[in-house]
């Protein structure tokens, strides 16, 4: 019979008393298996992290945990709830701008200072001619070619939204400047400045007649166009005297969610 392990261990060992346990670094961090063995993967002589890295038991795949590695990126928005976002920002703006008109607020001071330091720092020949381009005859008329156009297009829900934006203009503008009744810079006598009236005919126009005729268009050009015309209009508007600066912004916050309004009209309709 061939002599085991063990038999060798305790063979000339005729004490009594317990057996005792080895002392040493590898005996002591050396782990044992049930059946005896030493474990043949390096796994199985790792030893618990309290830091939690990758590498301890139980293993830890991939990066370590972090207190926001379970927060998810919040998803963009879709377009029509931008629209909505961006829409309610400008009624927002807008509500404030005519708060600090009615009640002649701290913001009035830096708008008279700003109208102060730019009128009639360019020849009244150039701004007169820059402030027409906000005319109901000049600027409607490219709006109705647009919609006609639009129209026999196909796009006819587009081109009613953008009717519909143009008669809005007149129906707020003018009970506006009636309620808030703010005088010109060269006009301190008068009232009936707020909002610009020609800066908001201007930007529905111009843009409104931009974004019927896009989609038919090759390139990019009508709402770049349309920026730069809307643009010089509020420039010449603010250079020649003809209103505030707040007067110009008011125009832009009140007609952008109408203009959003064509815009999703419009998309909602393909091209013929």
């Amino acid at each position: 019979m061939s002599e085991t392990p063990r038999s060798r261990e305790t063979g000339g060992d005729t004490s009594t008393g317990l057996p005792q346990r080895r002392t040493g670094h590898a005996f002591a961090h050396t782990p044992h298996r049930s059946d005896g063995r030493t474990p043949q993967t390096p796994r199985g002589a790792r030893h618990p992290d309290p830091g939690g890295r990758p590498g301890t038991t139980p293993p830890v795949p991939g990066r370590p945990a972090t207190l926001f590695s379970g927060i998810r990126p919040t998803a963009p928005l879709s377009p029509v709830s931008a629209a909505y976002a961006l829409s309610a920002l400008c009624v927002a703006l807008f509500a404030l701008t005519t708060w600090q008109v009615l009640a002649s607020g701290p913001l009035l001071v830096p708008d008279t200072a700003l109208s102060r330091a730019l009128v009639r720092t360019v020849p009244d020949a150039v701004t007169q001619r820059l402030s027409d381009l906000g005319n109901v005859p000049v600027a409607v008329p490219v709006l109705l070619l647009a919609v006609v156009y639009a129209a026999r297009r196909g796009n006819r829900r587009g081109a009613a939204a953008a009717a519909l934006a143009m008669a809005l203009v007149p129906a707020l503008i003018v009970p506006l400047k009636e309620w808030t009744g703010r005088s010109g810079p060269l006009e301190p006598w008068a009232s009936g400045y707020y909002p610009s009236g020609h800066t908001a005919t201007a930007y529905v126009a111009y843009a409104g007649a931009a974004l019927l005729v896009r989609p038919y268009a090759r390139g990019r050009w009508p709402l770049p166009l349309a920026a730069a015309l809307t643009a010089l209009t509020a420039t010449g508007l603010i250079l020649r005297g003809y209103h505030w600066p707040l007067d110009v912004l008011a125009s832009f916050l009140m007609c952008t969610p109408l203009l959003l309004g064509v815009q999703w009209a419009t998309g909602h309709r393909r091209p013929g």
